[in-house]
């Protein structure tokens, strides 16, 4: 076997006919060190290369042994140069009697998402609007400059610092929503350049790492709601969610009062998400992973901040504004995120096909043009999961169109008032702890 990159590895390369295989095989290979994976009904060795994979090895790792062809056209713009990294690892496909996916799946829902997706190729609905790009960065730029001159004009006083900080926040949220654009590679044709400005507006704009962000935001979307592969969901033994409810209950752990998680959630979840776990996770990332580069990036980022703001308010000042905007941005991002998520289904794997398996993660709010831009166009969420490299300014047209498509096979197609979607998080920990509450009290 050759190693990866090396252009006579494969039988196919070198004019041997290709081994057919079957899924009873594939299934074997679905081990650490041990992946298979079947792309286009073609089985890939991704053993060795995973390692490799610039999505991580964890998400690659997480489609072993099942068909990935949805998955690899959702991630990927530039097929035909991703398949040149593929080719060496090809091992053989799938014997003709073999159906295209392992288990009982919905082979005709699989057909008709992959002949919509063509459509929207066809619509040119994967194509990006400079102008609608550049007015973002432009509006947040324009906050950031706004704060400091409201700060530098009206002194350090409690209303102006308040209002910067509520500026300062927004700024902050609007860059969560534009990186978030860049890390999908939505934005420029050229992947290289998405991830350059991804880098500049998540570390100087944000003080975060673009590769920490992606390495837990992909797995994410590879398999939504899902334990021990969204890293979102898998937050026992703090929160309890889906089906951890009923396993810590007939274990008997009690770590926490789960009863009353929808109560602690206000304390410990919205104020110190981004304040403590993710600067916490993310500056261990990049000194674990020796990311220098997202590391400089991010120490320009509070460079900039302290030398700004600590002429008016000194150090601890200065300090203090960054802890509030912080706290406002994490209220942010908690409501936003999560609204979409938490009240829908969560659990253990069920090897669903890509359609399902991201509605029955997601559903989205009902859209206006306030909401679109505080959210970042996240109330889409089922249009974003389905076409995660798709630019957010198109998500109203193809809205239809994957609606049509969850009609004419019965599938879920959920949207919600905003505000009814922000109780629906409290609604889904209060429900969850009382599950718990209940298996722990009758097993």
């Amino acid at each position: 076997m050759g190693g990866v990159g090396e252009p006579d590895w494969g039988p196919e390369q070198r004019g041997a006919p290709l081994p057919t295989l079957r899924w009873e095989q594939i299934r074997r290979h679905n081990l650490p060190g041990d992946k298979w994976l079947v792309i286009e009904r073609r089985v890939y060795d991704i053993s060795r290369w995973a390692q490799r994979h610039p999505g991580g090895s964890r998400l690659i790792g997480h489609h072993g042994a099942e068909d990935a062809t949805d998955a690899f056209h959702a991630f990927h713009q530039d097929l035909s140069f991703v398949r040149k990294f593929l080719q060496p690892l090809l091992i053989g496909e799938l014997a003709p009697e073999e159906p295209s996916q392992d288990g009982p799946q919905n082979i005709q829902l699989i057909e008709d998402f992959r002949a919509l997706r063509q459509v929207v190729e066809d619509m040119k609905l994967f194509e990006a609007k400079p102008t609608f790009f550049g007015l973002l960065l432009g509006h947040i730029l324009a906050m950031e400059v706004l704060a400091w001159l409201m700060i530098y004009m009206l002194g350090p006083g409690w209303v102006p610092s308040t209002l910067a900080a509520l500026i300062l926040a927004v700024s902050q949220a609007q860059s969560w929503c534009l990186q978030h654009d860049l890390g999908h590679t939505s934005i420029f044709r050229n992947s290289r350049w998405n991830h350059l400005a991804q880098q500049f507006v998540m570390g100087q704009l944000k003080g975060f790492s673009a590769h920490w962000w992606n390495f837990r935001h992909f797995q994410h979307h590879a398999k939504p709601n899902i334990f021990h592969k969204d890293p979102d969901v898998t937050v026992a033994p703090v929160f309890l969610l889906g089906e951890s409810s009923v396993e810590y209950g007939k274990k008997k752990r009690r770590y926490l009062p789960y009863n009353h998680q929808h109560l602690y959630f206000f304390l410990i979840g919205p104020p110190l998400l981004t304040l403590v776990n993710f600067e916490v996770e993310n500056l261990a990332y990049m000194l674990v992973c020796m990311q220098w580069m997202d590391l400089l990036w991010a120490a320009s980022f509070y460079a900039r901040f302290l030398l700004s703001y600590i002429p008016f308010y000194g150090i601890p000042g200065a300090l203090l504004l960054f802890v509030a905007v912080r706290v406002l941005e994490s209220h942010w991002f908690v409501w936003i995120t999560q609204m979409n998520h938490i009240p829908r289904e969560i659990g253990h794997e069920k090897h669903r096909d890509w359609a399902s398996s991201q509605l029955a993660a997601t559903c989205n709010v009902e859209p206006s043009l306030f909401i679109d831009w505080f959210s970042g166009h996240l109330n889409f969420q089922i249009e974003h999961h389905l076409f995660p490299t798709m630019p957010r300014h198109n998500y109203r047209r193809v809205a239809p169109l994957v609606k049509a498509l969850c009609a004419k096979h019965g599938l879920s197609y959920e949207v919600k008032p905003f505000l009814t979607a922000l109780v629906d998080i409290i609604r889904s920990l209060k429900k969850s702890g009382n599950v718990w509450l209940e298996a722990y009290l009758h097993q």
